[in-house]
């Protein structure tokens, strides 16, 4: 019998490669993980077999993936965009820059969607992490015992408005919307600084929403939007009431521990479809 190829691990920053996997291994394949030197974190990928690479080093990462076995592919966890001058691309990396052309000058998604074409066409199937981590999304409806309101569901839908108009320019998947008012869109930054400056421009009244959803035409199986415990604890920090995030297209890190600590902070968690907007029923657990 034949031994399955494995799943190769592109991993940045957070828990979410170690999660991926661990659902991997549950199913019966190998795992190789390639972590990313100064996001992957050495406790998470320490338990797979592993190694570290700079984001330059497209040659070591292409031989290490075949050497592994590696048919599949996932992209996952965050990291920052290099300057060109820092890159330092080995003659592999220099050649597949030469193939991105401008998208190396483009916004994230594109370089994204160049990047997941590029290894496709190196051989490799690029799934999303979604496919193998099926409990960290979320159907529509509230999760958690705490329900938004009418103004917070106008606030939502003002957010999605907000997020969709921000993502056909490329720039960013959240938003911070307070009775009506935008109070902070995300950038480069990140979540967690965008809820850091919403506290600083926080109005008097109810607390506002965060908003995060994926960009209109997003590369599905790279950058999703992805909310753990500590962006609900600074959600909280920042004054908010709740947060609320596209169903199906978001990964909680660690979705019963969103959920407790919403509950005890009082915060609503809200999966949305957003061709149909805020919803209240309660998703499943």
């Amino acid at each position: 019998m034949s031994t399955p190829s494995a799943v190769g691990i592109l991993a940045g920053g957070g828990p979410l490669p170690g999660r991926v996997a661990e659902a991997a291994a549950a199913a019966g394949r190998p795992v190789f993980i390639l972590g990313f030197e100064g996001f992957a974190e050495p406790e998470v990928i320490g338990p797979w077999p592993h190694e570290f690479v700079r984001l330059g080093a497209a040659g070591r990462m292409l031989s290490l993936l075949k050497q592994h076995n590696c048919s599949d592919l996932v992209l996952i966890g965050p990291i920052r965009r290099p300057s060109l001058r820092n890159l330092r691309p080995d003659a592999e990396g220099a050649r597949i820059m030469a193939r991105l052309g401008r998208a190396l000058f483009a916004g994230d998604d594109g370089l994204l969607g160049a990047l997941v074409r590029i290894l496709g066409e190196e051989g490799f199937h690029i799934r999303g992490a979604h496919e193998f981590l099926t409990q960290a999304v979320a159907q529509p409806g509230v999760l958690g015992r705490v329900q938004p309101d009418a103004q917070a569901q106008a606030d939502i839908q003002r957010g999605i408005t907000v997020v969709q108009a921000l993502g056909r320019l490329d720039i960013g998947q959240g938003c911070v919307v307070q009775n009506g008012v935008v109070l902070t869109v995300e950038a480069m930054e990140g979540t967690d600084r965008m809820l850091a400056r919403a506290g600083e421009c926080r109005q008097p009244g109810e607390g506002g929403v965060l908003v995060k959803m994926l960009k209109p035409g997003q590369e599905k199986r790279a950058d999703m939007p992805t909310i753990g415990p500590v962006t609900v604890q600074n959600a909280h920090a920042a004054g908010l009431r709740g947060i609320a995030f596209e169903a199906a297209h978001t990964l909680l890190t660690d979705r019963q521990r969103c959920i407790e600590e919403a509950d005890r902070l009082g915060l609503f968690l809200l999966a949305f479809d957003p061709v149909e907007g805020a919803r209240t029923s309660t998703a499943p657990a």
